[in-house]
């Protein structure tokens, strides 16, 4: 049996619907074995985007069930602001967070591994191993790919709205308030391993003559044994850093 429910998303949820929609309660039609997150998702918004849904005022659950005329209100994902545990549809936001990026969205895993966050990405992998990776490791996935979002098994995850890089990792540090977790130059550009101070007789034999000569500072990554100094590359990065902050 067929019927209709009112639904309206809040914020920048709106973004995920057409321009005829947002910021207006509108008509969806539904039948009786759907759930609200099927309602939502057909909207074109997915879970992962949402963290509270009400129905006719109250907190339900994705699985609740509505029923004709039922007025419906989605809001999106609050992992700055504490709602009440009795409210919140996702688990808990993951304070010690961690990514895993799709392959179209590398600049954005470089930026954020500049910025020393621990940023899993590949431009050789698929949307199967992106999900295994996110539940198994407990990593956000970052993706501009919206059905990825709708599968169901994840349970942490943001749509990416930005074109370009630099706009794409202001983004996410706004939305999940990482502010204060910035730790520039610890994570490794090339493969995301850890990096570490070494002296430089440690490195000495891989050095070439010039560095070797002008250059005191190194670290290197724990894993892929890739080396860092302050070069001329590590003021222009630096250089980037500090834009970023400075909008931050």
């Amino acid at each position: 049996m067929a019927g209709y429910v009112n639904v309206r998303a809040y914020a920048e949820l709106n973004d995920f619907l057409g321009l005829e929609s947002r910021g207006l309660t509108v008509r969806r039609p539904f039948r009786t074995h759907q759930t609200v997150k099927d309602v939502v998702e057909a909207m074109g918004i997915p879970h992962t985007e949402v963290d509270l849904i009400l129905v006719n005022g109250d907190p339900v659950h994705f699985a609740h069930r509505p029923t004709v005329g039922d007025r419906i209100a989605v809001y999106p994902v609050f992992e700055a602001l504490d709602i009440g545990s009795t409210a919140r549809l996702r688990p808990v936001p993951l304070r010690d967070p961690r990514f895993v990026i799709d392959v179209n969205l590398g600049r954005l895993a470089q930026l954020l591994r500049l910025l020393g966050f621990d940023a899993w990405w590949s431009s050789v992998v698929d949307d199967r191993t992106l999900v295994e990776i996110s539940l198994g490791q407990q990593r956000i996935l970052l993706t501009r790919d919206r059905g990825l979002l709708k599968r169901r098994d994840i349970t942490h995850g943001l749509f990416v709205h930005a074109d370009q890089p630099k706009g794409q990792t202001l983004e996410v540090i706004r939305r999940l308030d990482l502010r204060q977790r910035l730790a520039p130059f610890t994570q490794c550009l090339r493969c995301n391993g850890r990096l570490s101070a070494v002296t430089k007789d440690e490195v000495i034999d891989r050095l070439e003559p010039l560095t070797r000569r002008y250059y005191d500072e190194f670290s290197r990554c724990a894993d892929c044994g890739q080396i860092y100094w302050r070069g001329s590359h590590h003021a222009k990065l630096v250089s980037l850093v500090e834009e970023l902050r400075d909008q931050l």
